[in-house]
C-alpha cells in the first residue's frame, strides 16, 4: 500500500466536496480541511518522487492544513521512498500562516530530497516569502515558469531536480 489513497473509491456523478459554495470534481481528494484538496498526479516509488497538484486555500491559521498534510499524507509517501515533492499550487487562492514547524519538520526529515512550489499565484507566493516559508519550499523564478502539462512526469521530475540542483551550486 504505498499511496495514502489506496482502496478509495470515486464517483464521476456525485459532487460531495466543495470550497465555500464551488462544488469540486469527485477525483480531489479531502485531507480533511474544509478548504484544501488535492490529486496526487505521479508518484515513483524507485526515483522517490511525487507530483501533487493543490485547490483551494491553503489555510494553517484556522484547520492547520500543513499539520494534516504532512502528518496524515506527506509522512506515509516518505515511507515509502518519497523525498522529492513537486507542489502545483496554481489553483491555491491564498495561504493563511501560523507557524513553520511542520515545514521545518519536513524540510529536515528529507535529507537528501527537496519540496518545490509549481506556479504558485504571485501574492501567495509573497505570504510565503513573507514569513519565510520559501526557506522550506522552493518558489518563484523559474519555478513560475515551467508548463508542467507539456512534460511526462520523469521529465518534468528531471527538470525541477536539475533546476534545484544548480539552484544548491549557485
Amino acid at each position: 500500500m504505498q499511496s495514502p489513497f489506496y482502496g478509495r473509491e470515486y464517483s464521476e456523478f456525485e459532487f460531495t466536496n466543495n470550497i465555500y459554495d464551488h462544488a469540486l470534481h469527485p477525483q480531489w481528494d479531502s485531507i480533511d480541511s474544509p478548504t484544501l484538496f488535492l490529486k496526487v498526479l505521479y508518484a515513483d516509488y524507485e526515483q522517490g518522487f511525487t507530483i501533487i497538484e493543490f485547490i483551494g486555500e491553503w489555510n494553517d491559521l484556522l484547520h492547520n492544513d500543513i499539520m494534516t498534510l504532512k502528518r496524515d499524507f506527506i509522512e506515509l509517501m516518505m515511507q515509502e521512498g518519497i523525498n522529492k515533492f513537486i507542489l502545483i499550487g496554481e489553483n491555491v487562492l491564498n495561504f493563511h500562516y501560523s507557524d513553520e514547524e511542520y515545514y521545518a519538520e519536513w524540510f529536515d526529515e528529507i535529507e537528501d530530497g527537496w519540496i518545490v512550489g509549481l506556479n504558485f499565484m504571485e501574492h501567495v507566493i509573497r505570504e510565503m516569502q513573507q514569513v519565510q516559508i520559501d526557506y522550506y519550499i522552493n518558489l518563484g523564478g523559474r519555478f513560475q515558469e515551467i508548463n508542467w502539462r507539456t512534460y511526462s512526469p520523469m521529465e518534468l521530475f528531471e527538470l525541477i531536480d536539475d533546476l534545484v540542483t544548480k539552484r544548491f551550486q549557485a
